[in-house]
């Protein structure tokens, strides 16, 4: 069996350098835009894109925001990761949002964004991510376009298959990848099988503000647990994860972990576990995780830690969880938008599995079981299959629906979206990606309701497609016309970080209410500088607070003194612009932390430590005016043992 895996692994390793390499001229007429393509795309000066397309940073850690069909990209959302651009993680208020159990982690590995949904169609509330590393989930809102709330997950390790959200975003969800002792203890790695045990977190999100909070969490078998998505219509109240590495295996896990010809998808009745955590059942056991929360109408997160989680045993609660034998080492798990049918995509499986959701309840009712697994039964393969679809292609990995009865699979190995009809399991067109496509996205693909117009392939290797920048290039999306029978490759662009996953979503759902200021009026921030008037210098020993405010085109103040070395010294900097896009930035020479930018409306603060005497200036960092450049100031620091009185001015002798 061994030997078999490896000559499987060589003649996939060879096809991927066959198709890496097919197109080495970037000028070849088979992969340029023609004319008419190229109109698809183009989106006028002043014309703004249909949609909205939020892709993962991967290892950046981030959330970047493109417009589709154009590719442009508009904004990198900082989410798990410091960002000098914006002071992000740097900033007093904003540091808590990274602090976790393990103390500040300013980075993340961040794959999978879902959108909120009402009645399993986008909303456009909220936009979730998950932190692969450090497993955390964050909330972004889709109002301000900025992180809002992260919450750590306890028991998990490596936050993979997440984040998704139910039909009506009740809760968002957070498997782990890699199984661990739970709890964490000193064990011996050889003797993971039947001791580590893998936790799917299933967190509430408050309808109203979006605040979340880990309602439970099931315990199971010690497998890997890779990706999942929701029921939906019929299968509402259902959650489905693919599993690999059923044998246990702790090394070289490409070989060990890929003996078995079918792993699981786990079918989770999360409707009747939250009936039995409601009515009592459960056990909280301790634990010890982050929850960081931004207060908008303060401009200031802060850091809580929680010292406990319910945890459930899946076999107190029975009926609730069921796996189904799916061939082999799959990825994606994908439901199609009516709930019946859930794909598996065995990563070495040349075919696409799909399972029925009726057959799979059907099964449970008749009790066809084939065995268990740690006590968990496992269906019968036969009885909950819908059908095959026969020679997709090589390293099937993720599927995502038009609406319009089609699915759209991706193949890493052989490089192509695949197009295939529901029900007939007919394959209906192919086209090339270049290169070794992950994940794709349908804007709405992952709801009852998508927009199937576009479909972005999220490729992972980007030889001879762009200008050569050296070793290090940016991934690659290209985006398909999936209007008619035949897909049509539009465009490719390049995409920031590695992205894993993307949501998209139509442009008339969130533009209109996306907020441009921050009301001055509604700044409740401590530290804020509401009138020009209110600007000041104070000492609490060796702490100086400067409360300064910034307009086009001055700082009040904007001339400092008696400060010394050896002070900590605070800038609380308010920007009383009321006007769209012009936020004003802050740099202090010699500072340790980044410069900020603050919007309109916004305080933020800074921390300084000077180190020597001097006369130090300040600037703004944002062109803001045609005086931008005279938007500055000067701080003098004496020495630590000098008697100078603290002063401050602006426009005065």
């Amino acid at each position: 069996m061994k030997k078999y895996t490896y000559q499987l692994f060589a003649l996939l390793g060879s096809a991927l350098m066959l198709s890496s390499c097919g197109n080495q001229n970037g000028n070849s007429s088979s992969g340029a835009l023609n004319s008419s393509n190229a109109e698809k795309v183009y989106v006028a000066p002043g014309e703004h894109d249909e949609f909205y397309a939020f892709m993962s940073g991967g290892y950046s850690g981030n959330l970047t925001v493109y417009g589709l069909p154009s590719g442009r990209m508009f904004k990198e959302i900082p989410v798990f990761s410091q960002f000098p651009t914006s002071g992000y993680g740097y900033s007093e208020e904003t540091k808590p949002m990274l602090e976790t159990s393990h103390g500040f982690v300013p980075w993340d590995d961040s794959h999978h964004p879902d959108i909120s949904q009402t009645n399993g169609e986008l909303d456009g509330r909220w936009i979730f991510i998950n932190g692969n590393n450090t497993p955390r989930i964050a909330r972004i809102s889709l109002t301000t376009f900025e992180t809002e709330e992260i919450i750590e997950v306890p028991n998990s390790a490596g936050n993979h298959s997440s984040s998704f959200v139910t039909e009506n975003t009740e809760y968002v969800v957070a498997g782990t990848r890699f199984s661990v002792p739970i709890p964490q203890r000193d064990m011996p790695i050889n003797e993971y099988k039947g001791n580590f045990q893998g936790a799917l977190s299933f967190i509430s999100v408050d309808p109203e503000h979006g605040h979340m909070d880990i309602k439970f969490q099931i315990i199971m078998p010690g497998f890997n647990y890779d990706l999942s998505h929701p029921g939906r219509g019929k299968s509402h109240g259902w959650f489905f994860f693919t599993t690999y590495n059923t044998e246990e295996a702790n090394s070289l896990q490409e070989v060990n972990s890929s003996q078995n010809d079918k792993d699981f998808i786990a079918a989770i009745n999360w409707k009747m576990v939250e009936e039995y955590v409601n009515n009592g059942g459960g056990k909280k056991v301790p634990a010890n995780y982050a929850h960081n929360l931004y207060d908008e109408s303060t401009h200031t997160a802060t850091s809580t830690m929680k010292k406990e989680v319910l945890t459930v045993n899946p076999l107190d609660v029975p009926g609730a969880v069921f796996f189904l034998p799916t061939p082999k080492s799959p990825h994606g798990c994908d439901v199609d938008p009516s709930g019946e049918y859930i794909i598996g995509n065995g990563k070495l499986s040349a075919d696409l599995t799909v399972h029925s959701f009726d057959n799979m309840i059907a099964a449970i009712e008749g009790k066809k079981f084939d065995g268990e697994a740690y006590g968990i039964p496992i269906l019968k393969f036969e009885d909950v299959l819908a059908g095959v679809v026969k020679s997709g292609g090589l390293g099937p990995l993720h599927t995502e629906f038009d609406g319009k009865g089609n699915a759209y699979t991706t193949f890493f190995i052989s490089s192509e979206v695949v197009k295939w009809k529901l029900g007939t399991w007919e394959v209906i067109d192919r086209k090339p990606t270049y290169y070794s496509v992950g994940h794709l996205m349908i804007p709405g693909g992952n709801s009852r309701k998508p927009f199937g117009k576009y479909v972005v392939a999220l490729n992972k290797i980007t030889k001879d497609r762009y200008l050569p920048v050296g070793p290090e290039m940016e991934h690659s999306a290209q985006i398909y016309d999936i209007s008619g029978e035949k897909m049509e490759l539009l465009y490719d662009f390049p995409t920031h970080g590695e992205p894993h996953y993307a949501a998209g979503i139509p442009a008339e759902l969130l533009a209109p209410k996306s907020k441009k200021i921050y009301r001055l009026d509604e700044n409740k921030h401590p530290y804020a500088v509401l009138t020009p008037d209110q600007a000041r210098v104070e000492r609490k020993g060796n702490e100086v607070h400067i409360y300064m405010s910034t307009i086009r085109s001055h700082f009040t103040p904007d001339n400092i003194e008696g400060v010394k070395v050896g002070d900590k010294v605070y800038f609380h900097i308010t920007n009383h612009e009321q006007d769209f896009d012009v936020p004003h930035g802050f740099a202090m020479i010699g500072q340790n932390t980044s410069e900020l930018l603050i919007m309109p409306g916004q305080t933020k603060s800074s921390v300084w430590e000077p180190k020597k005497p001097g006369v130090w200036p300040f600037y703004c960092t944002d062109f803001c005016s045609a005086l931008h450049q005279e938007m500055q100031g000067y701080v003098r620091v004496s020495p630590a043992d000098s008697n100078i009185e603290l002063s401050w001015s602006l426009g005065e002798d």
